[in-house]
């Protein structure tokens, strides 16, 4: 009952930028951490940046000084600012959000299905 759709990916050259988006759609109360994670070919997923209700932040080193989470709390969205973009951020990414849903009430965590992010040298 509850939907994540990113969107934004697609290729870009080292250098450049990108922004993703994540939508959240369904019954929805309300939604706590949201975060975007990435997973390279032959790689596990790992955790890019995530951003609380309140709006706190928090980012793996890599990305630091480069990408910026933020979050539309009125649209359930959740955005990725990418600038100075670089061969090795090549990755499926994929939104995540802590959602407490209605009917039937309960908190888990959603994925969305992913978006791919290449980064041509």
């Amino acid at each position: 009952q509850v939907q994540l759709v990113e969107s934004g990916g697609g290729l870009v050259q080292a250098g450049g930028s990108k922004r993703l988006s994540c939508a959240a759609s369904g019954s929805i109360a309300s939604i706590n951490t949201m975060g975007w994670y990435r997973q390279a070919p032959g790689k596990q997923r790992e955790l890019v940046a995530t951003i609380s209700s309140g709006g706190n932040t928090n980012y793996v080193d890599s990305v630091k000084g480069r990408f910026t989470i933020s979050r539309d709390n009125a649209r359930n969205t959740v955005y990725l600012q990418m600038n100075s973009l670089k061969p090795e951020d090549t990755a499926v990414y994929y939104c995540n959000a802590d959602v407490i849903s209605r009917n039937p009430w309960e908190r888990r965590p959603y994925w969305g299905p992913g978006t791919q992010v290449t980064v041509s040298s």
